[in-house]
């Protein structure tokens, strides 16, 4: 009895380092498996990730979840409190994803980067084999464009629509991308990055004044357009339609556009073989089309001489920006016609920002 009460609070201290490592063994598991569970948790999110971004997205993460996931998730995150931060956790978090892995996911924006570049190059690729060069000693009558020019200039959003038949439709180009409407927003943005440019496409293929006007109302003049660019005259030439109904139509709609406050911009036909076999019937018309261009103090771009001259001036076969149909343009006469056609408009832009204020029915007269 004397040797145990001797050695009583020896063996009180025993027993309680014996109980703290029996509670310690215990309690082991259950606070390893948590963090276990949390990194392999983390560590499958973190896999799952968009490649461009160095952490799991979270929001995204849970967003995904069915719904009855999310409600026990959120009923175990407030009955228990957090976990420690583990080294193996702390990997998971700050471990960025390798972006040279090809096994990885490519995001939705990483996609639309790519598409961009790719057309932007194709784009570069059509003039690198066969430069777009102005004609030498030719003229544009384009006019000034005050409307559109001076909301450019003052940075306001700006619509513009492209009306007319196959031709603005896109027919002949490979490409959404490459029509001469969305050539032209291309570059006029370009130009303008600040700026927000709507160009809206109203071809439709087959038509001329008669079916276009029946939809000038609805597709053109209720857009609310700062600039109308009005492609017209092929179906009619093709068509044998008279060249003075078909003026008198154009005429009247060119009244209706000015009448809305948007600046207009007449293109008359293109020069191709189909087109050339209605010589004189192209002719007259085109004559016509300047001179309500001349009384309704409108600009015009002379896309029949502007590619002849590309024929006759710089010696291009017709077939370098005319189909095998003989008739519509490829892309690249579209990107063609859209670089002249879109720097007529920024050099507007430019008098205006210059303070040259050209009335609106004072045409101007350059060199292309």
């Amino acid at each position: 009895m004397t040797f145990m009460s001797c050695h009583r609070p020896f063996c009180r201290t025993t027993l309680l380092a014996v109980s703290a490592i029996a509670a310690l063994v215990l309690l082991t598991p259950s606070t390893i498996a948590p963090a276990r569970a949390q990194a392999a948790q983390q560590a499958a999110l973190a896999g799952s990730a968009k490649p461009d971004t160095a952490k799991p997205d979270t929001a995204k993460s849970e967003s995904a979840k069915p719904e009855s996931v999310k409600s026990d998730d959120a009923k175990s995150d407030s009955a228990r409190p957090a976990a420690p931060t583990t080294d193996a956790t702390a990997a998971v978090n700050a471990a960025p994803l390798d972006p040279a892995n090809p096994s990885q996911p490519k995001s939705l924006t990483d996609k639309a980067i790519e598409k961009v570049k790719q057309v932007a190059k194709s784009a570069s690729d059509v003039f690198s084999r066969v430069p777009c060069l102005p004609p030498k000693g030719g003229a544009t009558s384009m006019g000034s464009l005050p409307h559109v020019a001076g909301k450019l200039a003052a940075g306001q959003p700006v619509v513009i629509v492209a009306f007319g038949s196959s031709s603005t439709s896109g027919y002949g180009s490979t490409s959404p991308e490459f029509t001469y409407p969305n050539r032209l927003a291309a570059q006029l943005r370009r130009q303008y990055p600040s700026a927000d440019i709507t160009v809206v496409n109203r071809g439709k293929g087959g038509e001329d004044a008669p079916e276009m006007m029946k939809r000038l109302q609805v597709e053109v003049l209720d857009m609310k357009p700062d600039l109308v660019i009005w492609q017209v005259g092929t179906n009619a030439v093709l068509r044998n339609l008279d060249p003075g109904e078909t003026a008198q139509l154009v005429e009247d709609g060119v009244a209706r556009i000015q009448a809305a406050g948007a600046d207009l911009v007449l293109v008359d036909p293109q020069y191709s073989p189909k087109v050339n076999e209605h010589a004189e019937s192209a002719s007259r018309l085109i004559k016509l089309l300047g001179r309500v261009a001349r009384l309704r103090h409108v600009g015009v771009f002379p896309r029949f001489e502007v590619m002849r001259q590309w024929h006759e001036n710089q010696a291009l076969p017709i077939d370098s920006f005319v189909i095998a149909d003989g008739l519509h343009m490829n892309d690249w006469g579209y990107a063609c016609f859209a670089q002249l056609l879109g720097d007529d408009i920024i050099k507007s832009v430019g008098q205006i920002k210059l303070g040259v204020n050209v009335p609106s029915n004072v045409q101007t007269y350059r060199p292309m």
